[in-house]
């Protein structure tokens, strides 16, 4: 068995006592776990279970494309260039999964705290939406859900076939977009849905007239999608 991954830092919030869920959710690029920590009280329902928000930091490391600055980053980016995705040459394969195993961590220690996989639900945004739809193709025992807002799948499609397992398929995976993303164009989040659609993932897409951020009506439809999962 692989060794598990030193633990991120992490910023934590729960709903209630004692939670029985947990929502597991990756900031963008150079930004932390406060950045989305503010939409909780936005996004939660009445009627759901007792959850723990998890909102872990990413490590600092160079990044290519912004002149070797050090930042948060899940993984270092290459080039600007989207074609390189198909060839696996945008992302950098070894942050990628080094980040998964990171997640993964996360996810045992989740695990350790009384919180199965199967009540886990793990979220990105931009590029921890991709390290969210990287972490689902491996998984052997599935989340109960991954979503990608504003993101793209890191890896070209025989990457990520090579990479998938036949369990995570059950996994229901939710991704919204910007129609005007200056940063990720929606056509590259829509040829990422198209490959995990393509691989058998249950794909619910949604698009929203904004750039690239999130808007009321997306986290309306992110809250009715997480209520069928805390359902089910």
């Amino acid at each position: 068995m692989d060794a598990i991954a030193p633990l991120l830092e992490t910023v934590e919030h729960e709903t209630a006592p004692s939670p029985t869920w947990t929502v597991l959710w990756l900031h963008g690029l150079g930004a932390d776990g406060n950045d989305f920590a503010p939409i909780v009280p936005e996004l939660v329902r009445r009627d759901w279970p007792a959850l723990r928000f998890v909102f872990p930091h990413a490590p600092v490391r160079p990044v290519t494309i912004n002149n070797g600055m050090r930042m948060r980053a899940w993984y270092d980016i290459i080039s600007f260039d989207f074609d390189a995705l198909a060839a696996g040459k945008r992302a950098d394969e070894a942050g990628v999964a080094e980040s998964v195993a990171q997640v993964e961590a996360l996810i045992a220690r989740e695990g350790a705290r009384g919180i199965p996989p199967e009540r886990i639900v793990l979220i990105g945004f931009s590029q921890g939406g991709a390290i969210a739809l990287a972490s689902a193709l491996g998984r052997e025992v599935p989340l109960a859900g991954v979503a990608g807002l504003s993101t793209y799948l890191p890896l070209g499609q025989q990457q990520a076939a090579a990479k998938l397992r036949p369990a995570a398929l059950s996994q229901p995976v939710f991704m919204a977009h910007g129609q005007f993303d200056p940063v990720v164009p929606a056509v590259i989040g829509q040829l990422g849905a198209a490959t995990m659609k393509d691989l058998g993932f249950a794909l619910e897409w949604h698009d929203y007239p904004m750039a690239h951020q999130v808007c009321a009506e997306e986290i309306q439809a992110l809250g009715d999608w997480l209520g069928h999962r805390f359902a089910g």
